[in-house]
């Protein structure tokens, strides 16, 4: 609990908000209609996708990892400590993209720009049920939550190439997917902010529970089959408590040969 009073806990705390503010206020506001005709799907995507990759590569040796409420708390969340600070980060977050989603309404009423042409982005498309809706988060978070563990995963010794990139690709390849059936959430801070500027939380649930159990599955799958940590019993304990592990505690594990594609010629 002593990290509470140093500055480096804030620091990344600050770093969360900070993040999820310009994450939030870039991507709705490539999300506005100016003009007649559908949205440019590419564009939304492309926005998200780059915000998350510049801000990941700015700040994401400050915060310690992706600016997202749920992968967060998988990614980090483990033992008393760790619990402290996913609520704090998870606040932050909450602010920031609230921040940023009351900057973006602002600019877009200076703007002039008419109420219809704003682009409800988390919104459930018609035709597309509910349990539909919740699935589709599911999968979306998954991958993207996958892509993050892999990224960070510090046994695979930077041959897995730039974090950056590998993070704002998954971002925009969730939004190219997504977007048409529920908007692509991936982010319950993300979608927090349109439905308190809009005072619309009509199945607000989705974005937070899709998420949730696509985070969730997205980690067992990761630590527990993909790619498992062998832990000792006081490797384990010293998890539990929330106090840092030392380098003797945890097992041995060999260094894995990267993984070469073969096809066979037909």
């Amino acid at each position: 609990m002593w990290e509470v009073r140093s500055s480096s806990f804030w620091r990344a705390v600050f770093a969360e908000f900070f993040a999820t503010m310009i994450y939030v206020f870039f991507g709705m506001g490539a999300s506005l209609r100016w003009g007649a005709g559908p949205l440019h799907l590419l564009q939304v995507a492309l926005a998200f996708g780059l915000a998350a990759a510049t801000l990941v590569q700015t700040l994401g040796h400050g915060s310690g990892g992706p600016f997202n409420p749920e992968s967060r708390e998988r990614f980090g969340a483990r033992g008393p400590g760790e619990v402290l600070r996913a609520a704090n980060r998870r606040a932050a977050q909450l602010l920031g993209a609230q921040l940023g989603g009351h900057a973006w309404a602002l600019g877009a009423e200076t703007w002039a720009v008419a109420e219809g042409s704003r682009e409800e982005s988390r919104k459930i498309q018609p035709g597309v049920t509910l349990a539909q809706a919740t699935t589709i988060e599911i999968f979306l978070t998954l991958q993207f939550v996958l892509c993050i563990f892999a990224a960070y995963d510090d046994r695979h010794n930077g041959r897995m190439g730039s974090v950056a990139l590998a993070i704002g690709f998954s971002l925009a390849l969730g939004h190219l997917f997504g977007i048409y059936y529920t908007g692509a959430s991936m982010n319950p801070a993300r979608s927090f902010a349109p439905a308190v500027i809009t005072r619309n939380f009509s199945n607000h649930w989705v974005y937070w529970v899709g998420p949730v159990l696509g985070a969730t599955l997205g980690g067992l799958i990761y630590d527990f089959i993909l790619c498992p940590r062998m832990r000792g019993l006081a490797e384990r304990l010293a998890i539990l408590k929330g106090e840092p592990v030392a380098d003797g505690q945890a097992s041995p594990e060999p260094p894995g040969e990267p993984v070469e594609l073969k096809t066979q010629a037909l």
